[in-house]
């Protein structure tokens, strides 16, 4: 057989080879029992072959014929849908040159200046392939209307390969302006749910007298009906110091722009005896029902009076938004609530294996003092105890080498010590925080489910969410304030020893710079009960002392300063020290000395990380300043720290924040 049909045999059909096969075996069959058949088979094997070549041959031309047939049809129908397109499309190069309009893009863009967005599109389009990206989908906006622009690029072929590349592409233009309009409608007619509460309701109702009373309430629930209607809300009063206010989302933009005035014009109503009416505003939109909208302002509602309060917080978008918060906050006077919590955390340590006591990160007197207070009303409750420590500044390396050599050195426990003791049935208490990045080992927090929180700080984003037990007022002086008040009131006796009494003392006195900042009724009373232990004040005093070296850097800093905006002072500590969040906090604390100073921020280095502590006499509020850079604190005292950053990086950030703060406060 030649090799032209040995070829033309590899094209037949699977199918056919087979049948061929079978007829070559039949015929070498049928010529072995009779070997004058071998010529007639051959010739008519061969007019088998032959004839399955004609017929595979013909077929293949129907079919080439058929399908040339179908993709010029299909040409013809892509061209005609391409010409007669019902979105405006127009074909141009990347440099902007255009090649083709369809008659709607003509007809969509008639009465508009359409080369001005073509070239404009043309070199984001250009810098778009540039950077390796073959498709165009985004939205332009094209005389008030919002399209979705859609495209591919097709290679230009060229008879000079040597040249770059070059692209056409063609571009759909989709009007979505009415379904961005419907979304925003639908976006704008969400609801979005309030609390309201009067921040001092109590104290202002006791005080008033009682033909007074109806007058004041009457001013308050008109101001606020007047605030609400204006955004075309419902307000309903849920308690007598609580309302809910239920919107419409297309508002809350203009709330926060105008910084929620309602915060002010509160204020402007002023009961005989001169305290003024302050209010805690919680809004949110998360959520798929409004209950879960509901129940998302009640978590906000805790953070902002966990705050302190006359402020309002908006929860969107995943995120806390602060606004006003420019007052100190109220003292509560009864003490009613630190009973309750006493109580409470009794029964939880009796019915715990263990008690950790856990503060914040480089640990000071505050820390310390609260922690030795709890670890007495665990003892006293005869529970096993103890207190992790596994950082500590240069104030307060001495006071520990005092706590170990009275016979704590088995009760202050490092990070691997407590993950390894540690138990499910732990009662984990937290005390002089409530940020959960800023505990001394945040390992622990996922050990048990027993979490307590104690803590005066104002309330931040980053707090501990599943705390089955919180006392968290911001009002308090100290950690140690409230830890003595717990020690004060639980229904078993607890006898301090005079060193724990004694760090309570010195914790309130150092949040207080010697009982000048932050007191009030309740701070003196706590330190009172804290006297009848018989404190060494000298040895309280001796702890906080500095030594030479210290004092000569912190002298340094202060001779350094810088006077921003009149009365801000900045100074920085540029030195790498692990302590250097310490001597700054003196050096702020040092420049409100100073006249004219009415707030100080001393920046320095901790290593990775650049610290800021800031100080205020109380008419700048500190804390709104640095909680823009991550921080937190009190109106008087807070602190941040920054990563990533040289100092110079941080100052000038710091100054931004500063200038915003002024700014946003028109001050």
């Amino acid at each position: 057989m030649s090799n032209y049909n040995i070829k033309a045999l590899e094209k037949v059909e699977s199918k056919t080879k087979i049948y061929l096969i079978i007829i070559a075996l039949l015929l070498i069959i049928l010529c072995a029992t009779n070997i004058l058949l071998i010529i007639p088979a051959g010739i008519f094997y061969a007019g088998v072959i032959v004839y399955t070549i004609w017929v595979y041959n013909k077929r293949k031309g129907e079919l080439s014929s058929y399908i040339n047939e179908l993709t010029f049809s299909v040409d013809s129908a892509a061209k005609n849908t391409l010409i007669n397109s019902p979105f405006p499309l127009i074909i141009l190069e990347t440099d902007g040159n255009v090649i083709w309009r369809s008659s709607s893009f003509n007809k969509e863009f008639a009465n508009v200046g359409i080369n001005a967005y073509i070239d404009e599109l043309a070199k984001e389009i250009k810098l778009e392939l540039q950077n390796g990206i073959l498709k165009v989908d985004k939205e332009v906006n094209i005389d008030n209307k919002i399209y979705h622009v859609i495209g591919d690029f097709v290679k230009v072929r060229k008879k000079d390969r040597k040249k770059d590349t070059k692209y056409m592409i063609t571009l759909y233009f989709i009007d979505n302006t009415e379904q961005i309009e419907l979304m925003n409608k639908y976006n704008n007619a969400i609801t979005c749910m309030g609390i309201i509460m009067i921040d001092n309701y109590e104290e202002i109702i006791q005080r008033l007298s009682e033909e007074r009373k109806p007058q004041v309430l009457a001013e308050i629930e008109k101001k606020l009906h007047e605030w609400a209607s204006s955004s075309g809300g419902v307000i309903i009063k849920k308690e007598r110091d609580t309302y809910v206010y239920v919107f419409e989302q297309q508002y809350l933009t203009e709330m926060e722009n105008n910084k929620f005035t309602i915060l002010d014009e509160i204020k402007e109503i002023e009961p005989e005896e001169g305290m003024p009416i302050t209010l805690t505003i919680a809004i949110s939109n998360e959520g798929d029902s409004n209950y879960e909208k509901y129940e998302s302002a009640l978590v906000a509602m805790d953070i902002a009076l966990g705050r302190g309060g006359d402020q309002a917080v908006v929860r969107k978008d995943g995120k806390y938004n602060f606004f006003g918060g420019k007052t100190q906050e109220v003292e509560k006077r009864t003490k009613v609530k630190a009973r309750v919590i006493s109580h409470a955390l009794e029964e939880l340590i009796g019915k715990a294996d263990k008690v950790m006591v856990m503060g914040h990160l480089n640990g000071d007197i505050d820390s310390i003092g609260s922690s030795l207070g709890i670890y007495r009303l665990a003892k006293t409750l005869e529970k096993e105890a103890y207190i992790v420590n596994n950082t500590y500044g240069l104030s307060l390396e001495n006071f520990i080498n005092t706590l170990k050599q009275e016979g704590y050195n088995d009760v202050i426990l490092e990070k691997n010590q407590a993950i390894n003791l540690i138990t499910p049935n732990t009662v984990l208490i937290i005390v002089d925080t409530h940020k959960r990045s800023y505990v001394e080992v945040p390992e622990l927090l996922e050990k048990t489910e027993k979490i307590v929180v104690i803590d005066h700080h104002r309330k931040s984003e980053d707090f501990i969410e599943n705390a089955i037990l919180t006392f968290h007022e911001a009002y308090a002086s100290s950690a140690s304030e409230l830890v003595t008040e717990i020690v004060e009131y639980a229904s078993k006796e607890v006898t301090l020893e005079q060193i724990e009494a004694e760090s309570l003392y010195a914790g309130i006195m150092m949040d207080t710079k010697n009982f000048t900042f932050k007191t009030g009724v309740r701070t003196f009373e706590a330190a009172a009960y804290l006297r009848k232990y018989g404190i060494d004040i000298i040895k309280v005093k001796k702890w906080f002392q500095s030594d030479l070296e210290s004092y000569t850097v912190i002298a340094d800093i202060v001779k350094n300063v810088e006077i921003i905006n009149d009365t801000i002072g900045i100074s920085v500590y540029d030195e790498k020290d692990k302590n250097a969040n310490l001597i700054c906090a003196k050096a702020a604390d040092e420049l409100l000395t100073i006249s004219d100073i009415t707030a100080s921020f001393v920046l320095g280095h901790m290593g990775e990380k650049i610290c800021i502590s800031g100080r205020s006499i109380g008419d700048i509020n500190v804390q709104v300043i640095l909680e823009k850079l991550g921080g937190g604190g009190h109106i008087t005292l807070a602190g941040a720290q920054l990563e990533g950053l040289t100092m110079e990086e941080a100052k000038t950030e710091l100054i931004i924040r500063i200038n915003e703060y002024f700014t946003e406060n028109n001050v």
